[in-house]
């Protein structure tokens, strides 16, 4: 236990200042754990607070319209993790009577919610010893111990999980918060880690021995799919013209600008326009961009088309309106800056 205090001693001296920790409100904790999923937490904090000024609780986060919230999650991805809030928050509305869930079995029965946000929702807010097993404690643990399981496979976490439970003490928020900040700020995954800063390196096998770099142990990563689309970046006057993505598969119920399937040329492309009745003034080779999904790898190519009228299967919009009211997915951002930069 005495190094379980000097971890514990170690985060009360240098953890950092952060929005979500100026309380223990679990609200507060679940939005920031969400948006920190696939983000760094410095790129999380302008999203965060800019979240909260507009829906600063369940009631809020419940009834607020999908695209406002769309709009408001805009650059941090994964879109589903933001409808999920919604359901999740209309659940504690009508089933809580807007009071958060206070176990961790509770907890995770709401819509987008794992293992380990529930964890760190129960012990960080209502003191439940419950361990958080993400990336960076996942890092930390198999290096100290030199663990060569793959960390990639549900079994590992789960034994991890256990095993770490027999040590959490009744400080269980500060623990979790404590391992997954060496792992953010010491034991790093990229670059040689703080060995001479770790409160635990007279522990650490990996220390001992120089391996660090050898571990987690983590399963050979699978080739991604690739395709290829052209977007057609239409525009009338001061307009230009958006679709919404189907209600299903990636990116769905975003906007975008239009696109197909497949490469095109400038010849391709104006074949295409007529074969689709689709009457323009010009038609002007774009940017071109490579956006990497966590499954697959999507080459875009664009054309610039002025039409001579507007085309009823699309939405027009303004580019000031682009910005203050549609969630346009990052796969198509370059575009938009595209249509900024030259369209006045």
């Amino acid at each position: 236990m005495n190094d379980v205090l000097l971890l514990l001693s170690w985060y009360q001296k240098n953890k950092r200042v952060l929005p979500w920790r100026k309380d223990k409100n679990p609200y507060h904790i679940w939005i920031s754990e969400i948006m920190l999923q696939q983000t760094r937490i410095e790129a999380v904090i302008p999203y965060y607070e800019r979240f909260m000024k507009r829906i600063p609780d369940v009631n809020a986060l419940a009834t607020i319209d999908e695209d406002e919230l769309l709009k408001l999650w805009e650059g941090l991805g994964y879109y589903n993790r933001a409808r999920n809030l919604k359901k999740a928050a209309q659940i504690i509305m009508s089933e809580y009577q807007g009071t958060f869930p206070t176990t961790y079995e509770e907890i995770m029965r709401l819509p987008g919610i794992g293992e380990y946000t529930a964890s760190a929702i129960a012990s960080i807010c209502f003191h439940e010893a419950t361990p958080t097993i993400d990336g960076n404690v996942l890092r930390v643990y198999t290096r100290l111990k030199e663990d060569k399981r793959n960390v990639d496979l549900n079994q590992t976490k789960k034994e991890i999980r256990e095993e770490i439970s027999q040590i959490i003490p009744l400080e269980s928020g500060d623990f979790n918060e404590a391992l997954m900040e060496l792992g953010e700020t010491i034991c790093l995954p990229n670059g040689e880690p703080k060995c001479n800063m770790c409160p635990l390196s007279h522990l650490c096998k990996a220390y001992l021995h120089q391996s660090w770099d050898k571990f987690p142990v983590k399963a050979e990563k699978r080739s991604k799919k690739e395709l290829f689309y052209t977007v057609f970046l239409f525009y009338y006057q001061n307009q230009v013209a958006i679709r919404k993505r189907d209600d299903k598969g990636l990116l769905k119920n975003l906007w975008e600008f239009p696109n197909e399937l497949g490469k095109m040329g400038i010849a391709d492309v104006k074949k295409y326009l007529k074969q689709h009745q689709i009457y323009f003034s010009s038609v002007k080779k774009g940017i071109s961009y490579k956006h990497v999904f966590t499954h697959q790898i999507w080459y875009m190519q664009s054309f610039q088309i002025e039409l001579t009228s507007v085309i009823n299967d699309f939405k027009w919009v303004s580019i000031e309106e682009i910005e203050e009211k549609y969630a346009i997915p990052g796969a198509f951002e370059p575009f938009l800056k595209q249509f900024k930069h030259n369209i006045k």
